[in-house]
């Protein structure tokens, strides 16, 4: 897939003392975040993730291209991990495959959360943990850590001064003031950045069309304690499996109501053993049990922590929704609290394990019918205060679909920024930064990556075409076998139909008209086994689209004898 702008041509070479930026994810897509800076023929990555995929068939995760910067390798002085969410941190792997021995940078947290999953591939990383205040010299770039806060803990913004100008890269964050770790985004530390001057501002756009302020997570407490009020039996909780603030929520509530807890899915597992481990989750003594010994206690003394809000099919909650969950059947009395908001794109997908759960008997808790859930994400009222408080000579949006960085766009105009100093891009974009000015000046080839199975790159839009079809459409096979010596049908055609309601005796009718194409092409001279293959491609589909108002897959298969 090429870049979105063919208006836009390779950009030239950057002008020296120039600053470069391109976006390679999460410009134009919630996901995929991946932004690479050069300066002086160094490149520094922030970060590396995923997205994950809506309506790709057989897709397991997306990646950004690495194109841009396969052939730079030994250029990159870096890569800086804002946090551990899988669409900051997932790609790593991927690319760390191509140059294993690239260090990582971030916080102590968010190193952990990716040195797991590094394990998984059997990488070994050369790890730097970083915490907020401290500086680091990376090649040409001075990065300055910044915290900020966000949904998961120990997340960082990053300031990085060069000689060709200084960016502020926000990573995730919003403003809470009375956060539960206590660990607020430090706007003195961006306004100190502003003071010195910030060149370049790329700032998280995810909540720019969300009016106001984003809601504490100390006011979800309540709806919490309610649950545990109020249940009759167990208590299942769902939630993303990097939230460390929720499940301790959850954890104390437990404790204060005499409840034991049990962790459901394997990522769940694992993210909170690290986040315990390295004290960032601080469980009570004697709350934690394992999930095999959970049925030795009353149902009124039991939650379940577990992966698979939203509606994920392999996860533990969508199998608990489907009745296949090994060890967890769900029943009437149990309650169910789906703490996490929705992606976009899974509204089905959870709607459908909701009533699965409804269906079982289980009260369901959601961000519907209570607040459970609040978002990451600053809210445009946090985004005016930090155009106010940093005055930056230019603006990028970065994080979140087209609607929300114009969205941004417009808060950086209404706070003083000129238009021509808010530059809108999507992924493959480059934007230069020389003399203070900010400006486009081209595009890369920056298309999908696809993991399909244990295979990185080599699915196509073409194969998700084809599967689409076999999905929506169904298929149809004919065989035809040919005298090799006269070249007349020898036997068939045969029909052989997948996906269609309507009774195979319809595609009785089809088959004169192959007979009578393929006489016709053999009249013509025509013997090429792939052109009859499109001689009958071309009959069967016509009599499909037309009478069926189908358009399957069609297979043809010509067999000489």
């Amino acid at each position: 897939m090429s870049h979105p702008h063919p208006e836009l041509e390779l950009p030239p070479p950057l002008t020296k003392g120039g600053v470069r930026v391109v976006p390679l994810g999460g410009l134009g897509e919630v996901g995929r975040n991946m932004t690479v800076v050069e300066y002086d023929g160094k490149l520094l990555i922030v970060d590396c993730g995923v997205l994950f995929p809506e309506d790709h068939p057989g897709v397991d995760l997306i990646l950004p291209d690495f194109e841009y910067i396969r052939d730079r390798l030994d250029d990159i002085v870096a890569i800086v991990l804002t946090h551990g969410h899988e669409d900051h941190i997932g790609a790593v792997p991927y690319l760390l495959r191509l140059k294993p021995d690239i260090p990582l940078v971030g916080s102590t947290l968010t190193l952990a959360l990716v040195e797991a999953k590094l394990k998984e591939h059997r990488i070994t990383p050369y790890t730097m943990a970083v915490k907020e205040g401290q500086s680091e010299q990376l090649g040409p770039f001075d990065a300055e850590f910044i915290a900020v806060n966000h949904s998961i803990p120990d997340a960082l913004a990053v300031f990085v001064r060069t000689p060709g100008g200084n960016l502020l890269i926000t990573g995730d964050f919003k403003m809470d003031q009375l956060p539960l770790d206590g660990r607020i985004t430090d706007l003195r530390a961006f306004a100190k950045a502003g003071e010195e001057g910030v060149d370049l501002f790329l700032t998280d756009s995810t909540n720019a069309e969300v009016p106001g302020f984003t809601t504490p997570e100390r006011d979800i407490t309540p709806a919490i304690e309610r649950v545990f009020d109020t249940a009759e039996r167990r208590i299942i909780v769902a939630c993303f499996s990097s939230h460390v603030h929720r499940v301790q929520q959850v954890l104390d509530a437990a404790q204060a109501h005499g409840r034991k807890v049990a962790f459901v899915g394997r990522s769940m597992v694992r993210n909170m053993g690290i986040a315990s481990d390295l004290g960032y989750l601080h469980v009570p003594d004697g709350v934690l049990v394992d999930l095999k010994k959970i049925d030795q206690l009353p149902d009124d003394k039991v939650v379940l922590i577990s992966t698979g809000s939203q509606g994920e099919p392999m996860a533990a909650l969508s199998r608990m929704a489907n009745g296949d969950h090994n060890l967890i059947d769900i029943g009437p009395g149990d309650t169910v609290l789906m703490a996490s908001s929705l992606i976009p794109g899974n509204e089905n997908a959870v709607y459908r394990v909701i009533n699965g759960l409804m269906r079982r008997g289980a009260k369901v808790v959601h961000k519907g019918n209570a607040l459970v859930h609040v978002s990451g994400h600053a809210s445009a009222g946090e985004l005016l205060y930090c155009y106010n408080i940093v005055k930056p000579k230019n603006v990028m949006p970065i994080h979140g679909e087209w609607r929300h960085l114009v969205a941004n766009g417009d808060l950086a105009k209404a706070t003083g920024v000129r238009d021509d100093q808010v530059l809108l891009a999507e992924d493959g974009v480059v934007v230069d930064l020389v003399d203070g000015k900010a400006s486009i000046v081209g595009a890369v080839p920056c298309g999908y990556v696809y993991v399909d199975g244990s295979l990185v790159g080599t699915t196509d839009e073409t194969m998700l075409k084809d599967r689409r079809i076999l999905r929506d459409e169904g298929f149809v096979t004919i065989i035809v076998v040919r005298d090799a010596a006269t070249g007349k049908i020898a036997a068939g055609p045969e029909i052989q139909t997948r996906g269609f309601a309507e009774d195979a005796a319809v595609f009785d009718k089809v088959l004169p008209k192959v007979e009578e194409a393929l006489e016709e092409a053999r009249a013509k001279g025509v013997t090429d086994t792939y052109q009859l293959q499109q001689v009958i491609r071309r009959a069967v589909g016509g009599f499909v689209g037309g009478k069926l108002r189908r358009r399957p897959m069609i297979i043809p298969i010509v067999i000489d004898a």
